[in-house]
């Protein structure tokens, strides 16, 4: 009964797997036969390609903006909207409302709002006489990578938030009773009971948030295809670049392959480090 299922896996993602690290180990192009370099990719990828370490330093900066502003405000919506009403339900759809969209599409609608001559952001500023504030939002080296960090802790956001109103609603609420009792105020309480019950929770929310981080390709490259001069590239952009712009398949899939390694490096610390704590 499992075999549609395991040979689908096996079709779609554990030869795909394989191939990919055959092809780590060559020199290919796309349609000679690839030649065989051992560990060549990985010791220029390692010693000798300075875009790759821009790349990952943009990634992980991106990673951990993200990380702490997503899950702060995720954990912060969850924390009014927790209880059941008519008025927090409509919050919860409001905020929710952007990850429903897809990633293209919300590219188009920020690329609309951070255009620098007609868009909404600079328009506004304008008008309220804050002129200084108006800014060339991804044609700019200074805030190109920080304009797109605000979007997509604005996409993911409601999606982090009903993940952790999840696990608030697991909390007893006799926790809060005695902490009402003991006279604890809502920030010692936060602190006390809702912090401490939310660590397994936000151990999901973080690592879920770290892989975003790592695979928000579409957004990046439908707002500025990794620009002005690399700024916002990050590495599924370089390896697409590598692979259809530059035709160095080979290369691309050892690029890939650091990429899992760092993803696997850094949640696993992330886990480590939130486990020591609940």
């Amino acid at each position: 009964m499992s075999l549609p299922a395991l040979s689908l896996y096996v079709f779609l993602f554990l030869v795909p797997v394989l191939n990919n690290l055959r092809y780590a180990l060559t020199k290919w192009d796309g349609i000679e036969e690839p030649v065989f370099v051992g560990l060549d990719n990985f010791k220029k990828l390692a010693t000798d390609d300075d875009l790759a370490t821009k790349v990952l330093g943009n990634n992980i900066e991106f990673m951990f903006w993200v990380v702490i502003f997503q899950t702060g405000f995720a954990l912060l919506f969850a924390t009014y909207l927790v209880r059941n009403t008519r008025t927090t339900l409509f919050f919860r759809t409001l905020f929710f409302f952007p990850t429903i969209l897809s990633s293209v599409s919300v590219a188009m609608i920020w690329l609309f709002l951070y255009d620098p001559n007609y868009g909404a952001i600079n328009t506004t500023f304008k008008k309220i006489g804050l002129d200084s504030f108006a800014l060339n939002w991804l044609g700019s080296e200074d805030s190109a990578l920080y304009a797109i960090i605000f979007v997509q802790v604005w996409f993911h956001t409601g999606q982090m938030m009903v993940i952790y109103i999840a696990g608030l609603q697991q909390i007893p609420a006799e926790l809060y009773e005695a902490a009402n009792v003991d006279g604890a105020s809502r920030w010692q309480q936060f602190k006390s009971v809702t912090w401490p019950m939310a660590l397994p929770t936000s151990a999901v929310v973080v690592a879920y948030t770290t892989i975003q981080s790592f695979r928000a390709f579409d957004l990046v490259y439908a707002t500025t295809q990794g620009g002005p001069n690399n700024e916002t590239s990050i590495l599924t952009t370089m390896i697409f670049q590598t692979a259809f712009n530059e035709f160095r398949f080979g290369y691309a899939a050892s690029q890939s392959i650091i990429m899992v390694i760092m993803i696997f490096l850094i949640t696993g610390l992330q886990k480590r480090i939130l486990r020591t704590r609940y």
